[in-house]
């Protein structure tokens, strides 16, 4: 039991560890796509060189991390195989498919167009490399299409039947792709990629404007990014009330670990805000508790009495590690609210001219820089642990669904990719790094292509 014990938490180690890297660099990708793809139709809808100089300095690092990515991307595959045999054998026939509809996508739209779009723009028309741009984009997002609709359906299994030797089958391709949680984890996380996205962006912009406040070519970046964050932080959070309505009814022991509620409040009394607390899973309740009354009702339930179902209410077997949820929600939405507070920060500053004066204001952006990034972490945390012991919800525990590895095996395996990990993580660090401290300069690819307006102009 130990040995069956210890390779199941390695396992599980060894994909928290890769799937933690990789999905930061997809997620950056998907954003810098789009950033990429509308900086491109604004160049080609007015004219202004500006664009183009920001479009060329923004693809270098775009390029960058795709190659890393992709790498990274290639061991998380072969661990299905290797560590998760089970899970692949038992729901392969749904899994399966869904995946390879996410690499076609990733192989025909992203790869196929990938070398028209970083290369191609003294070669290729313009309105083919505007197509090639987009349909990168496109890529992106129908890749992280297909790998939610798996995810999701993981959480919220619907459209299959039971096989008699016990594999899932699909009995409805519909109600498989669109399963009850899938709407909400894939509008939640493309708003996660492009904030974080933006966040970076506004830091890296914010950095050059602190040592030149006149460089335009901070400044629009700086005014582009913070105008996404304005606008995508508040509706985060009206998507992450609605997700975290439908969780409750799909997964209440989730909700019940990220609230800390090991007991329910007495009637009328209201589920209380936890602000902080120390949950000790083998005393089944909290430590050191600061909490302000009703207020967990209200974003809960939308009132100050509703309560919701409570930890002691389910198995002590299907209950998640309360610590690593708890925090974890937390630290997403504490940094949700930072996100919001930067943007309606950046509205004011806006609308009285001082929004790239307010030297303040770009040191919290610099600051603010990862935290997009580390939001995204941690709601990744929160959904995937909060959904443990189960690897298909309800219905398969993640201890049958593990390889009959010793542990020790996939320990050795997981140090050979942190060593690999260092080594490609901290060259690509490193020279991402040095890119963006940069500034971005009009002269900095030779001659480039000439536009009507230009022609005119001169």
């Amino acid at each position: 039991m130990e040995l069956a014990d210890s390779a199941l938490l390695a396992a599980r180690g060894q994909f928290a560890l890769t799937i933690g890297f990789h999905i930061v660099l997809a997620a950056f990708s998907i954003g810098l796509a789009n950033f990429l793809m509308a900086l491109e139709l604004g160049w080609r809808w007015g004219g202004q060189r500006l664009y183009l100089d920001l479009y060329r300095y923004w693809s270098k690092v775009f390029a960058l991390n795709v190659a890393i990515g992709t790498a990274s991307g290639l061991i998380i595959e072969y661990q299905f195989g290797l560590n998760w045999s089970r899970l692949a054998t038992q729901a392969g026939e749904i899994l399966g498919p869904m995946m390879f509809y996410e690499v076609m996508a990733a192989f025909f739209l992203e790869a196929g167009f990938l070398g028209i779009m970083l290369f191609g723009m003294k070669k290729v028309g313009p309105g083919l490399h505007l197509f090639s741009t987009c349909a990168v984009a496109l890529g992106s997002v129908i890749s992280a299409f297909w790998i939610l609709a798996a995810n999701s359906w993981m959480h919220t299994p619907a459209g299959y039947a039971i096989a008699p030797d016990g594999r899932f089958v699909a009995a409805d391709w519909w109600a498989i792709v669109f399963n009850p949680s899938f709407p909400y984890r894939f509008t939640h996380m493309m708003l996660a990629t492009f904030l974080a996205t933006a966040l970076l962006v506004a830091g890296v912009a914010a950095w050059h404007l602190l040592r030149n406040a006149e460089d335009m070519r901070a400044r629009l970046p700086f005014s582009m990014a913070l105008w996404a964050v304005a606008i995508l932080a508040p509706l985060q959070v009206i998507v992450g009330d609605l997700h975290g309505e439908h969780t409750l009814t799909v997964q209440p022991q989730k909700v019940a670990a990220m609230e800390g509620s090991w007991t329910r409040p007495a009637p009328g009394e209201g589920e209380p805000l936890r602000l902080f607390a120390i949950p000790d899973m083998g005393e089944r309740r909290n430590h050191y508790e600061v909490a302000i009354p009703r207020i967990g009702s209200l974003y809960l339930r939308h009132d100050f009495s509703g309560t919701i179902r409570a930890l002691d209410e389910f198995p002590p077997s299907d209950i998640p590690p309360v610590p690593v949820v708890f925090w974890a929600f937390r630290l997403m939405v504490g940094l949700g609210v930072l996100m919001v507070g930067l943007g309606v920060a950046s509205l004011v500053l806006r609308w009285r001219g001082r929004l790239y004066r307010a030297r303040w204001l770009h040191r919290c952006c610099v600051l603010m820089a990862p935290t997009g990034f580390v939001a995204l972490l941690s709601g990744w945390v929160v959904t995937e642990v909060g959904r443990q012991p189960f690897t298909i919800y309800g219905v398969l525990r993640t201890a049958d669904s593990v390889s009959a590895v010793a542990g020790s095996h996939v320990v050795g395996s997981t140090l050979w990719i942190v060593a690999f990990y260092l080594v490609v993580f901290g060259i690509g660090l490193g020279v991402l790094l040095r890119t963006l401290s940069r500034p971005v300069r009009a002269d900095e690819q030779g001659p480039q292509p000439t536009l009507p307006q230009e022609i005119g102009a001169s």
